[in-house]
């Protein structure tokens, strides 16, 4: 496969050179075209070395070959990383000032850009409405990280890992053959709603009793859907990762706020995916003020009442005709059955279209950008198994769920 790696001028750069190795070492050609400014990171030398292609930022540099509309017309796949809020900019407005601009213009593969900057920049209203006209055109854009960034700052704006980056982007052409093409737009129209992070139920004003979900799963379901062309609204109950720009976001904390939420938008909705680590019980009576300890020690007793199924309600009484509804469930082998027995269990108790299934024991799944999961239909027969980052595990389900709305 013909892939072009775009590199624009920030510190990340150095992560690109691992990032093109990796495509090397799975066999793929790789021509490298950076801008004027990523080579006051990384110099052509090494681009060239690593590639074994010129890597040259200037139009000029090889008039015969025409290379501004050459290397985009016989890519196979075009990644930017990192791509700066300037060459986001340039790439939004249509500009062909360099190299890789002409080549964004004249690409007709698969797009994905991979932005990195200070957090104040990729938060700043004029980069998030250039992300969402490039997503309004089809273009791929992965959420940044949120980490350390160059110096003491820290925040969303890091450039993701080398592998996460690779994964994404090769998720875009390595589809199943039954899956929808790469690029497609095939959630075209569709409304969707999806339900994000943990729960959080109150035991007084100060603590609360919740899970281990960053809600990264749901973020990235949302991101997906909206690079195939839906409108999605996503119930966010205490995220730790950005939202996508053009997601409309509802933020909630509880069960009974998600589900009233959920509920209130599941009425137009074609879709609806329950990914939201959703408590099971709440404090019958949370209170008032700060729980004091006991001053002799005494253990306290706090009752517990169980919050209502928001899935089975869901399946039970769908609200609109035709409506695919998609659960998710976290869980953990025991002495009365495995991960895959639990799971099979409750799709056919829950009866959702599709439940997605995932071992969550020993750390794994909550806050990890890697998934693993079996994807059981309404009867509990297995589906589909996939492992990747959770933008993979993504794609999967929304081609499972593109192929039930057709």
């Amino acid at each position: 496969m013909r892939i072009v790696l775009g590199v624009a001028g920030g510190i990340a750069a150095y992560k690109a050179a691992l990032l093109l190795r990796l495509f090397r070492e799975a066999g793929h050609e790789v021509r490298v075209v950076p801008t004027v400014a990523a080579l006051e990171f990384v110099g052509q030398a090494t681009w060239e070395a690593l590639s074994g292609q010129r890597a040259t930022p200037h139009v000029f540099d090889d008039v015969p070959e025409v290379a501004h509309v050459r290397i985009g017309q016989t890519a196979d796949l075009v990644v930017v990383a990192p791509a700066t809020a300037d060459l986001i900019a340039r790439a939004a407005a249509g500009l062909s000032n360099d190299l890789l601009t002409a080549t964004l213009l004249t690409a007709r593969c698969p797009i994905l850009i991979v932005p990195a900057m200070h957090t104040e920049m990729w938060l700043h209203p004029a980069t998030q409405a250039n992300v969402a006209t490039l997503r309004s055109r089809g273009v791929h854009v992965l959420e940044p990280a949120s980490g350390r960034l160059t110096g003491r700052d820290s925040g969303p704006g890091r450039l993701p890992e080398p592998e996460e980056i690779a994964d994404a982007a090769l998720a875009l052409v390595a589809a199943p053959s039954d899956a929808a093409p790469a690029g497609s737009q095939d959630l075209s129209g569709r409304r969707v709603v999806i339900s994000a992070g943990g729960t959080r139920e109150p035991l007084d004003p100060v603590r609360f009793l919740g899970n281990r979900s960053t809600g990264r799963q749901g973020v990235a379901l949302a991101a997906t859907a909206l690079a195939r062309g839906a409108r999605v609204t996503l119930v966010a109950a205490n995220l730790e990762v950005g939202t996508p720009v053009g997601v409309t976001v509802v933020p909630v904390g509880t069960a009974l706020e998600l589900r009233d939420a959920v509920r209130r938008a599941a009425t137009t909705a074609d879709v609806v995916v329950m990914a939201a680590a959703v408590a099971d019980y709440r404090p019958e009576s949370p209170a008032e003020h700060k729980l004091k300890k006991a001053r002799d020690g005494a253990p306290r007793t706090i009752t517990l009442i169980e919050n209502p199924d928001i899935l089975a309600e869901l399946v039970a009484d769908r609200l609109r005709p035709g409506q695919v509804v998609v659960g998710f469930a976290a869980e953990t082998g025991d002495a009365a059955g495995s991960v895959l027995d639990h799971g099979r269990a409750k799709a056919l108790r829950k009866g959702a279209d599709l439940l997605v299934v995932n071992d969550v024991g020993d750390g794994r799944a909550f806050g990890s950008t890697e998934n693993s999961v079996t994807i059981l239909d309404v009867s509990g027969g297995v589906l589909r198994e996939v492992a990747g980052t959770k933008e993979v595990v993504s794609t999967l389900i929304w081609d499972l769920v593109a192929e039930r709305l057709t």
